[in-house]
């Protein structure tokens, strides 16, 4: 008979396997990566172009380029080239990041040869409509406007600025910044940064010899190499520590984030780190949870997070709670993260998050699509395949001990940057 008052024994998952990627070099050098798995007749193409030429002074150029890139060609106005991606069933988007700007295709592999022919002319001819560009400084603004009303949207601007200063990253967009966006800044940067020696292809799903060809006509032949560019490279002066409060009169919640400029995937302690966090905060059974919403009753919410980024990474704390309970909450999390320098994390718990975190790596695996993100990951980062075996025997075997040694060199509560949007 099933003992339902018992839960069920667990046991530490023993392989993951990751679908490789298979590297292959177009006519004109653009470098194709391919992830063939799945049965299902379903292809993504990811053109990925490295962020460049930050400028300050314009701060908005690849964002308002990326965001405008299905706003119109030469030959086709922004409703015609939805309509060329509806007719085929397709979806295309464009996603920007601090690094990377990318244009997606999802498709259908038998409508590809129909499909790239519209993505070809969208990142070689987009001309940014004055009339569009218009449509979407009014866009913007009105929701820069509305997100400045939002605490934790504040307290994300505040926390970014203290740790990164006038850096991509740190970049915080005012409304002005838009009025002086034009045309000529936006077509300045597309025929900069939309260029062959500046992208990276990577298509996975149901991928086959007529794929890599298809995309080798379009994307490896007459398209202009372009000019060398500058990557983005920044350094972070140390930060001591300091707090940040801005007071948002009558507010019912006060928005929290604290941290400090930590490390990315590059460093050796980037996955043991990982660990330590998703103790602290990184996933629903995490000390902070347990602690500052189950216990307390201070928040819906509150999370952790280790953040990998080309140039650095960062960890962060944040939540919102009540304005009342903020000065409570601030206590409550430097405790937990100061019991995890003075005490050892008992087996049953660490034993519990590594199964936790084996078990998501491998939930995270579920489609040729996740098995090109976990590639993106690593290549972006200067790494191999070697890096998730290394992951793995990590999470497999690091100890409480090592553990502690880890809080007390990185999680020094008195060197965050300590953000309070709301009432103290």
């Amino acid at each position: 008979m099933i003992q339902r008052t018992q839960a069920p024994a667990f046991r530490q998952v023993e392989n993951i396997e990751l679908i490789k990627a298979d590297a292959y070099s177009l006519d004109n050098n653009v470098n194709l990566f391919a992830i063939n798995a799945g049965s299902q007749d379903l292809v993504r193409v990811e053109l990925i172009f490295n962020n460049v030429n930050w400028n300050p002074h314009r701060p908005l150029q690849a964002y308002a380029v990326n965001s405008m890139l299905v706003e119109g060609t030469s030959t086709l106005r922004a409703h015609e080239l939805a309509e060329e991606i509806d007719y085929y069933g397709a979806f295309l988007q464009t996603d920007y990041n601090y690094d990377q700007s990318v244009v997606t295709l999802y498709t259908l592999t038998k409508h590809l040869k129909s499909t790239l022919p519209v993505i070809k002319q969208i990142i070689s001819d987009s001309v940014f409509p004055e009339d569009e560009l218009a449509t979407f400084i009014r866009n913007q603004k009105q929701k820069l406007s509305i997100n400045l009303e939002k605490n934790d949207f504040l307290s994300r601007r505040i926390f970014n600025k203290a740790l990164f200063g006038n850096t991509i990253y740190g970049f915080s967009s005012e409304a002005n910044d838009y009025n002086n966006l034009n045309r000529d800044q936006l077509i300045e940067y597309f025929n900069l940064a939309y260029r062959p020696n500046n992208c990276t292809i990577v298509v996975s799903g149901k991928v086959d010899d007529d794929t890599i060809s298809l995309i080798n006509n379009y994307f490896g032949k007459d398209w202009d190499k372009g000019v060398d560019l500058k990557t983005n490279i920044f350094n972070f002066p140390v930060r001591t520590g300091t707090e940040h409060y801005a007071e948002r009169e009558g507010a019912l919640q006060s928005a929290i984030r604290v941290g400090k400029i930590s490390i990315n995937r590059n460093h050796p302690d980037f996955a043991a780190l990982q660990v330590l966090n998703t103790v602290l905060g990184g996933y629903f059974g995490s000390r902070l949870m347990a602690n500052i919403r189950e216990d307390k009753g201070y928040t819906y919410g509150i999370g952790s997070a280790l953040v990998s980024l080309q140039n650095t990474g960062y960890f962060f704390i944040a939540s919102e709670v009540g304005a009342s309970v903020c000065s409570s909450a601030v206590y409550e999390i430097e405790k937990e993260v100061n019991l995890l320098r003075t005490e050892k994390v008992p087996d049953q718990e660490l034993a519990l998050v590594k199964n936790y975190m084996l078990g998501s790596f491998l939930g995270g695996l579920e489609n040729a699509f996740s098995h090109a993100d976990k590639f993106k990951n690593i290549y972006f980062s200067g790494l191999d395949y070697d890096y998730y075996s290394k992951y793995i025997a990590t999470v497999k075997s690091i100890t409480s001990e090592q553990l502690l040694e880890l809080a007390n060199f990185y999680l020094d509560f008195d060197s965050f940057e300590k953000v309070i949007v709301g009432k103290k």
